[in-house]
């Protein structure tokens, strides 16, 4: 017997979906769903990460609503989905933090850590918080402090994210072979594209039915601009630590432009994406967990609109409190990676690479 009452849906209708078989060619959870004649939590859990919440198949279904099936496919894998990221997290005492009210919970945290840090600044050297400092932000939080402070909310999110994922990959792919190099190469792939999220060929469903591909070009936007971040940031660390190059760079330099063209893709990204989640058909989505959602999508674009302005502004009296606010923004984002929306990323690839895996060795589930 299922655990869950969104277990137990799902199960029952990937059983109406195994029959029928007629939304098989729009992604990739159909062929999956027919390899498994029977459907365990791990297999349902793998299902619903697998789900890019397309929306195509609900309006295809000749058993949605109003049918008495009831069949509705994106709803009852969104409402797994995101069941799953709690029931995976580490340590699982913290998930219920995020549960409800995710951003004000976040938000909440990313002021007072701002606080903190303006505290910081303030018992160490006050006139530098208030201060022209030539854009030298070691000035006004030195490397060393930043560095510890950073260092370890990065360690942690990544441990907890590593357990978090350990469980999950267990779960699912509980006694099937190694998935190899090729399968994590197609996953890759599939990742880079946002291959399943054409929904069959015309994009995701939104308020109409009309298929469009605004969603997957926002999603492109918040990827490649986070990864180009990422990249910026790690570039500033080798420059830092190879050459003894301190920042603040040069516009020119090569953090900079990444940071500027990634900046970009978290402003319009998430914007995007948030308007068109207020657009969605609320039957096609888990509408009694979005705040979490939009917790994400607000922390990415915040971070990117306080970035840009201390940017602007770092050759002022206004960099030591925009430097406060931003890496406070910076840190509560860090801190919520493993208890938000960042995970379902993660979950996703682990779960394409299992699918990806599976179409290789094509082997029946049992």
């Amino acid at each position: 017997m299922l655990a869950t009452e969104n277990l137990r849906e799902a199960d029952r209708l990937m059983t109406i979906c195994n029959a029928c078989r007629y939304c098989e060619g729009l992604c990739a959870v159909f062929p999956a769903m027919e390899m498994r004649r029977t459907f365990a939590a791990g297999d349902l859990n793998y299902l619903a990460n697998l789900c890019h919440q397309c929306g195509a198949c609900y309006p295809d279904c000749q058993y949605s609503p109003p049918h008495e099936f009831n069949v509705n496919i994106p709803a009852a894998m969104a409402k797994l989905r995101n069941d799953s990221y709690a029931a995976y997290a580490w340590p699982r005492a913290f998930t219920g933090a995020f549960a409800r009210n995710g951003l004000t919970v976040t938000l909440l945290a990313a002021v007072s850590l701002a606080g903190f840090i303006v505290g910081f600044v303030a018992w160490a050297d006050p006139a530098a918080l208030f201060s022209r400092n030539a854009g030298d932000f070691y000035i006004v939080m030195p490397h060393n402090a930043m560095v510890a402070v950073f260092g370890a909310a990065a360690l942690y999110a990544v441990a907890a994210l590593w357990f978090s994922l350990r469980s999950f990959w267990r779960d699912i792919n509980a006694g099937a072979p190694p998935a190899g190099f090729a399968a994590f190469g197609r996953a890759v792939a599939d990742t880079a594209h946002l291959t399943f999220l054409h929904g069959g060929g015309g994009g995701c469903t939104g308020e109409n039915e009309a298929p469009s591909p605004a969603r997957r070009i926002y999603h492109h936007f918040t990827f490649y601009g986070f990864l180009l971040c990422f990249a910026a940031t790690s570039v500033a660390t080798f420059y830092h630590y190879a050459f003894g190059w301190r920042a603040p760079y040069a516009l020119w330099s090569l953090p900079v432009v990444l940071g500027i063209v990634g900046g970009i893709g978290l402003l319009i990204g998430p914007a995007g994406l948030f308007v068109l989640s207020r657009q969605r058909d609320p039957a096609l989505v888990d509408g009694g967990r979005a705040d979490m959602t939009t917790a994400f999508i607000a922390m990415l674009f915040l971070v990117s609109l306080t970035g840009f302005a201390l940017m602007g502004l770092r050759d002022t009296a206004a960099m030591g409190g925009l430097l406060a606010i931003h890496l406070g923004l910076v840190l509560g984002l860090f801190l919520s990676l493993p208890y938000g929306k960042f995970v379902h990323g993660l979950f996703r690839f682990l779960a394409l690479v299992k699918y990806a895996a599976e179409r290789r060795q094509g082997k029946f589930v049992e």
